[in-house]
């Protein structure tokens, strides 16, 4: 059984909306075992959620795109997460991570280099989309990884959209990729 944690803050839905697309790609590789574990509005998850982290061989963070980083509610629990790091628990787990904003750029890399940075404080090893970008004059919005990610998963969702129009189906599709190689990735690294 490969344990895969998703830990992740959505103010308005739709990172959420991406969440759930990177746990149903996990969740479909035989012998994966994929929590979801939302950090409420207060930036806090439950005790229980961090034991969850800790057994976990895999943990992908996600946060939306606000002012070009994480949210302060994702941000509070990766000040939390000191304790575990002072343990270093999360070393050599697999690390991961995505993140949504309105616009196609939207400072999303600032945001992977941040979660990125948390993977590496935790001495965690670190997997990218494996994913290549359509971006050829035929590329079409809803292809495979249209925003072109390597580090992570990124997703663009218009402003004026609700959780259930953005994110697109492609950036979903991708998701569903990303936690597919994520779990395919940790298995590996149990053997």
């Amino acid at each position: 059984m490969t344990k895969v944690a998703i830990v992740y803050h959505s103010g308005y839905g739709h990172t959420k909306k991406q969440a759930e697309a990177v746990q149903a790609g996990a969740a479909a590789v035989a012998g994966a075992s994929v929590d979801l574990i939302a950090i409420n509005a207060e930036g806090n998850i439950a005790d229980a959620e961090w034991e969850t982290l800790s057994a976990a061989d895999a943990i992908i963070f996600g946060s939306p795109t606000y002012m070009g980083t994480v949210s302060w509610q994702f941000k509070k629990f990766a000040d939390a997460s000191s304790k575990p790091w002072f343990s270093q628990q999360w070393k050599d787990k697999i690390g991961a991570a995505f993140t949504n904003s309105a616009t196609m750029n939207g400072d999303k890399l600032s945001t992977l280099h941040y979660l990125f940075t948390l993977g590496m404080q935790h001495s965690m090893v670190w997997v990218g989309t494996g994913l290549m970008p359509a971006n050829s004059k035929a590329a079409q919005r809803n292809d495979i990884n249209f925003v072109g990610s390597f580090s992570g998963l990124m997703a663009q969702s218009p402003s004026d959209s609700s959780p259930e129009e953005g994110p697109l189906p492609g950036d979903l599709e991708t998701a569903k990729l990303f936690g597919k190689r994520v779990v395919e990735t940790a298995a590996k690294f149990k053997k």
